[in-house]
């Protein structure tokens, strides 16, 4: 039936075509300089006839190693026109995972940061039949003509694929079709999801090579948005300098980023005032950094999805339901998950697959599926146990509200089960860092020899000195039910984090995994 109407197919294509025209005149920034949609556009087609002359041909896999950056978003375009699919490798995989992922998704071609050609050197590209640093990119690029005749692409061609980040065993690859890119770019743009439109200028602090950059290098030029890249110095002082220069009015990131702004922001040491969102993602907000970014003047747009979703699938935006909320009260539904996009279906199910009631109490297993969802791995069909008659088994636990808008609570392996309750180590963790002393926060379970699993703190204290085990359990007095009170408190340094700036929190289990408590 799709065929019965006529317009421009949902392919990249599509996007790039209105970027080079519509909004040609829409900056680019690295830290190389600027450039315009149109002289980024240019570029794109003569890097088609480069891929080309490297022997590139469509279904063929193209890997790019690096860092934000123009050049990278010109292969996010050129790729795909060219009628390949573009494989965005984690540059902070270990050795064997980038060896496996390459290897995994067949790559013909690599190209990478000049900077990080020496990183390769000690991984296994056998299956390569080129590798070339940015510079060799670039040069060919000049000297190459624009291609004249792309190639037909159909909808559900594979444009991209990106490989989850392997917390457990190796990473698992998800295709992404022009179809899918298309609606996810698409939805992405509505006011009630991120809200992106021309008159913004976009900081994605998220790596492009992570969950194919939350789709922002296909979202900002969907409507003209300009792009703003710190590249691979992303120090509070680098991305202050930035923001305050470029008049940046999104900028998206993990915790992690925000919190370390935050100090900067808060002494009056840059201009932030263009802000108009923060959007977090990757982990969930915690409620003193909302508080503090707030009272700036700056709110953060709690933002979720996955690899397996393409990647956004839902902001948490007040509701009509919310708004004769007072500002703290609306400030609690803001840290819940959201609203599931326009385009997209959500549910929540019990342990034997039923479908639990929307009554905000209900917990289990979040599932989604929808256009730009994934049905399966590539070339993977033993983790076929993740999808079923189109759901994606997400693996975080929720509850939902009858309105749909709905709320995380862990992820399942994150759980702690003590004496048969459940305790969200997220909601912990959240009131954990409420305390003034404590910068982060990481909660595990630890064996117990009477209540199975006790939960543990691990805390880096915002200046070397960390509350003692009495002095949390009296901050989370009230905040927290007495069942939840952590059994011990572990000060570090930095909590260990995984390649994409989320807690570690295998790395952490491990550490304490001959700890057991009574």
């Amino acid at each position: 039936m799709r065929g019965l109407i006529g317009g421009q197919p949902l392919t990249v294509r599509t996007i790039f075509d209105r970027m080079r025209t519509v909004y040609r005149d829409g900056e680019v920034v690295d830290a190389r300089g600027r450039t315009t949609y149109g002289d980024l556009a240019d570029r794109v087609l003569r890097l088609v006839t480069v891929l080309h002359d490297l022997g590139v041909r469509p279904g063929d896999r193209v890997a790019s190693f690096a860092n934000n950056s123009a050049r990278h978003v010109e292969l996010y375009y050129a790729v795909p026109l060219a009628g390949a699919v573009l494989h965005m490798v984690n540059i902070r995989l270990h050795d064997d995972q980038i060896a496996y992922v390459v290897g995994h998704a067949g790559d013909t071609v690599l190209v990478a940061d000049d900077d990080l050609l020496d990183r390769l050197a000690s991984v296994d590209l056998t299956g390569l039949k080129h590798v070339l640093g940015m510079d060799d990119l670039a040069a060919r690029v000049d000297a190459a003509s624009p291609c004249a005749d792309l190639p037909d692409l159909d909808e559900e061609d594979p444009c991209g694929i990106c490989y989850t980040s392997g917390t457990t065993g190796m990473p698992k690859g998800v295709v992404f079709s022009h179809r899918a890119t298309y609606l996810h770019a698409m939805a992405a743009c509505m006011v009630d999801h991120l809200a992106i439109s021309e008159r913004d200028r976009v900081l994605p602090v998220v790596p492009l090579f992570h969950a194919c950059g939350w789709g922002l290098p296909y979202i900002a030029p969907f409507t003209g948005a300009e792009l703003v890249f710190a590249g691979a110095d992303t120090s509070p002082e680098n991305l202050a300098r930035i923001i305050e220069r470029e008049r940046v009015t999104f900028a998206a990131g993990v915790p992690t980023i925000w919190t370390g702004l935050l100090p900067l922001a808060e002494n009056g040491s840059f201009d932030y005032s263009s802000l108009r969102t923060l959007g977090i993602g990757g982990a969930a907000t915690p409620g003193p950094l909302m508080e503090a970014w707030d009272a700036l003047g700056v709110p953060i747009l709690q933002i979720w999805g996955m690899t397996e979703t393409a990647p956004v699938a839902c902001t948490s935006r007040p509701r009509r339901a919310h708004r004769s909320l007072s500002v703290e009260e609306q400030r609690a539904v803001r840290l819940k998950t959201g609203t599931i996009f326009a385009g997209l279906e959500a549910r929540i199910v019990g342990d034997d697959g039923t479908e639990l009631p929307w009554d905000g109490a209900s917990v289990g297993e979040l599932e989604c599926r929808g256009p730009w969802v994934a049905t399966g791995y590539y070339d993977d069909p033993g983790l076929g146990d993740r999808f079923h008659d189109g759901w994606l088994r997400t693996g975080d636990m929720a509850f939902m509200e009858p309105d749909g808008y709905f709320k995380i609570v862990d992820r399942s392996k994150d759980l702690v089960k003590s004496g048969g309750e459940w305790i969200s180590s997220l909601d912990l963790e959240a009131a954990i860092m409420s305390h003034p002393l404590v910068r982060e926060a990481a909660v595990v379970g630890v064996r117990s020899a009477k209540w199975d699993e006790r939960p543990v703190a691990v805390v880096a204290p915002v200046n070397g000195v960390a509350p003692t085990l009495a002095e949390l359990h009296a901050h989370l007095a009230g905040r927290v039910a007495k069942w939840w009170l952590p059994d011990d408190v572990i000060v570090v340094d930095e909590i260990p984090k995984t390649s994409v700036g989320k807690f570690d929190k295998k790395a952490i289990r491990a550490q304490l995994a001959d700890k057991e408590l009574p």
